[in-house]
């Protein structure tokens, strides 16, 4: 169902699809130039569903956010805007009564990968797994040291730049961590059974890792 997400400074717009069952629920950080529309993200998301969980994908800037974005790359580098909007969308999620009791993961691409490792280590009794997809984990600067919920880190094998990034991220987290390598793929995992890989290996971890929380402890309403 459609949905809209109260933040301090803007609306966003969102996807929040629960199957039947569900231990947990997805929220999903894509990067620049990407939406909640985006066919990657929309694919993964069905194979997680698929597998038992639920996603919510949703855009982490307005309309008028994009369109300005667009003209000026403002807002896409803009790590902890994103990792805040983020952390606003996990509060209003958990604040309704027929979720709150599910697991949280972040599923996050390219530049929203480190807004998600941001967000989950502001968050760490909230956030059960994270998993990037080509992500710039990098971009999560000094909170990479402070993220404890598990963490997949996948990359194309390919994608040359990237990949030196996440294994140094890598290194410095201090969580359940793995990287996965997803051959011959570049960035976008456009090559063909590339993006089937990814989310394979994103639907295991989430399913390994997300279960239901009886009784969680109560949520904050600040991000």
């Amino acid at each position: 169902m459609n949905v809209t997400i109260p933040c301090k400074a803007a609306t966003l717009e969102g996807e929040l699809v629960i199957p039947a069952g569900a231990r947990g629920i997805v929220l999903f950080a894509h990067g620049s130039g990407s939406s909640r529309h985006s066919p990657r993200n929309q694919f993964v998301a069905r194979t997680i569903r698929d597998s038992g969980n639920g996603t919510l994908l949703f855009d982490l800037l307005t309309t008028n956010e994009e369109m300005e974005d667009n003209q000026t790359t403002r807002f896409r580098f803009d790590i902890p805007l994103l990792a805040s909007r983020l952390s606003e969308a996990t509060l209003w999620l958990l604040l309704q009564p027929a979720v709150r009791h599910l697991g949280v993961g972040y599923f996050g691409s390219s530049t929203g990968a480190g807004a998600a490792l941001i967000a989950a280590a502001r968050k760490p009794h909230l956030i059960d797994a994270v998993v990037s997809r080509g992500g710039r984990p990098d971009m999560a600067g000094q909170a990479l040291e402070c993220v404890k919920a598990p963490t997949l880190l996948i990359v194309g094998g390919d994608d040359d730049t990237v990949m030196e990034l996440n294994k140094e991220a890598l290194a410095r987290l201090r969580c359940k961590k793995a990287l996965s390598v997803v051959p011959g793929a570049t960035h976008l995992f456009e090559e063909p059974g590339a993006l089937e890989a990814v989310a394979r290996l994103a639907a295991d971890w989430f399913a390994g890792h997300l279960n239901v929380h009886p009784s969680r402890p109560e949520v904050e309403t600040r991000p």
